[in-house]
């Protein structure tokens, strides 16, 4: 599994960002794609998951109620999107794509075992 991010840029507090990650390779039924973060000092966070085949959603209570993944496997390769809308200074961070299999529900980054390079994500 290959994984490519995009999409991240620098903002100004309230503005918003769409991640991409286009996922190649075996992508099936058994894949969740994460997004994580880091920042400067502290430890990769969990951020959003989702099954590469869509449906539930499971998010950091940090970004519960703002942020939106979602996952188009329509397309070769496989996209999927973190939304990010009303971003906070405290969303700074570097942003990666993640992919592991059968771990549905999880942030942990022990868990998965594909990554993509990062993009960087700077709210001001």
């Amino acid at each position: 599994v290959q994984l490519v991010e995009s999409g991240g840029g620098s903002v100004q507090a309230g503005g918003s960002l769409t991640l991409s990650c286009a996922a190649s390779g075996n992508i099936d039924d058994s894949i969740v794609m994460a997004w994580f973060r880091q920042s400067p000092g502290k430890k990769r966070e969990g951020v959003a998951s989702i099954y590469s085949g869509g449906g539930s959603q499971y998010y950091a209570d940090s970004v519960k109620g703002r942020f939106t993944i979602s996952v188009d496997n329509a397309k070769n390769p496989v996209m999927v999107y973190l939304k990010m809308p009303t971003l906070k200074p405290d969303d700074t961070a570097m942003y990666y794509c993640a992919a592991g299999s059968w771990v549905a529900g999880s942030l942990d980054e022990h868990d998965y075992v594909h990554w993509g390079q990062g993009t960087q994500v700077t709210v001001s």
